[in-house]
């Protein structure tokens, strides 16, 4: 936690450089220093709602599930937005932001993060983004990282000794993560971590080029009892337990056209990205990923409904040599790690993890209908409804890519965008094997 402690002060002191510097525009002078794309310009809407100078937004983060139990804690933003007289304004959903979260469960789970967010720094065609924290959680899930494992339906004996196959989540975890088995298809993780990028835009704003650089120091652990991660290190399945440092280089392309990163109503954001770690450079692994992914939004019958969104995601990755197992998890976007198959921005009717391979496909399609916006206290809430639907798979190598791989779930959930670059997510979703409940600050994509 000693990084992280260095990084606070730090980064309280270059927002208020940035936000100084933004604010330092003459009130007559809206002129850019280089061109944008008109289309990444906010729309007048959005832009009429757009706060000026700094604000904070956050909200508890509480939240329920059998497997991390009862949690409390908060999310929040640091905005530092600037003046209309600034030429960025209309361009930018903020000049400088800085993400916290502070997260405990029942179980144990903890978590402690901090996220600085500066486009166009200095107003200059550079981007700033920086991360910093730790993690805690015993309560992972793991149901191998090849295809044939982890697809494979959940299956119990009931009271009399007969097998159930296609059992559903809750009914597995009552009749067979009992007594030895508890800890089965669980592991614990302990993580700090650092991870420092920076992007270049040409082409107007519409395309960006990065280069970045993470350290993860990590503690990897079983429990006592039947556990299959255990046991697939010990036969020489997986490597990953124990602890180890990970350091990894990492570089993207990035096309952007988006009128408002948080919330866009237009636009299309696509993007490839890759993640190297050597042993040669002072990691504990040889591995490469790669992940690439088109998010499309488009604006349906606008002179109709005042405000119904398409939102549409397909997403691809691979993971390829040594890599630990936690790796598989894991695919790395310049806005954020997209966790594993399954969980909140996935496969949101199935568990985090779900479901591992080599090669990871899922596509996510979301209609997002705002339905009504009220002022409260100063703050503006604009309150959609939004119907979705998940499909995704996993398989061992691309040259086996098959539909037989696929799984879906289907949901619905309720968006507030609080001052346009806040959204609170609150989605429901099921699938065959589950049901879930999720609250989280953004959209899924």
């Amino acid at each position: 936690m000693k990084n992280v402690n260095l990084l606070i002060p730090t980064v309280l002191f270059l927002l208020y450089s940035f936000s100084a510097f933004a604010q330092d525009q003459r009130k007559d002078s809206l002129q850019l220093p280089f061109a944008i794309a008109d289309e990444k310009r906010l729309s007048d809407e959005d832009l009429k709602d757009k706060k000026e100078g700094s604000y904070v937004t956050g909200a508890p983060d509480i939240s329920s599930d059998p497997i991390n139990g009862f949690g409390y804690g908060g999310e929040g933003s640091i905005f530092f937005n600037g003046h209309r007289s600034d030429p960025f304004f209309a361009y930018t959903a903020y000049r400088a932001k800085l993400d916290f979260v502070v997260f405990n469960t029942t179980r144990n789970q903890r978590e402690f993060f901090l996220r600085l967010d500066v486009p166009y720094i200095l107003n200059t065609k550079w981007r700033l983004r920086a991360e910093g924290g730790y993690e805690e959680n015993p309560n992972l899930l793991y149901f191998g990282i090849t295809a044939q494992q982890s697809l494979k339906a959940l299956k119990y004996k009931n009271a009399i000794g007969d097998s159930v196959y296609n059992a559903s989540y809750h009914d597995y975890e009552e009749n067979y993560l009992q007594g030895v088995n508890q800890f089965y298809n669980t592991y614990d993780k302990k993580e700090a971590v650092l991870n420092v990028s920076i992007e270049h835009s040409y082409l107007e704003g519409r395309l960006r080029a990065l280069i970045g650089y993470e350290y993860a120091y990590v503690d990897m652990s079983s429990f006592t009892g039947n556990s299959l991660i255990q046991t697939d290190f010990n036969n020489n399945r997986v490597t990953g337990l124990g602890k180890n440092s990970v350091t990894i280089a990492q570089v993207g392309l990035i096309y952007d056209t988006r009128d408002l990163e948080p919330d866009p109503s237009n636009g299309i954001f696509a993007e490839i990205t890759n993640e190297l770690s050597l042993k040669s450079l002072g990691s504990a692994y040889d591995f490469n990923k790669t992940f690439a992914h088109v998010n499309y939004y488009h604006k349906l019958f606008p002179s109709i409904a005042k405000r119904l969104i398409f939102a549409g995601r397909i997403a691809m990755g691979y993971t390829a040599l040594d890599a630990p197992f936690f790796e598989y998890q894991d695919q790395w976007s310049s806005e954020g790690s997209i966790e594993g198959l399954g969980g909140p921005n996935t496969l949101r009717g199935y568990k985090q993890s779900r479901f591992l391979g080599r090669a990871m496909n899922f596509s996510n399609f979301e209609l997002r209908w705002r339905f009504a916006q009220t002022k409260i206290l100063q703050q503006h809430l604009e309150f959609s409804a939004v119907p979705f639907y998940d499909i995704g798979g996993v398989w061992d190598n691309l040259s086996s890519l098959s539909t037989n791989n696929l799984r879906y779930s289907r949901g619905g959930g309720l968006r507030i965008a609080w001052n346009e670059s806040t959204i609170l997510r609150f989605d429901y979703a099921a699938s065959k094997e589950d049901n879930q409940f999720f609250f989280n600050l953004a959209h899924a994509f």
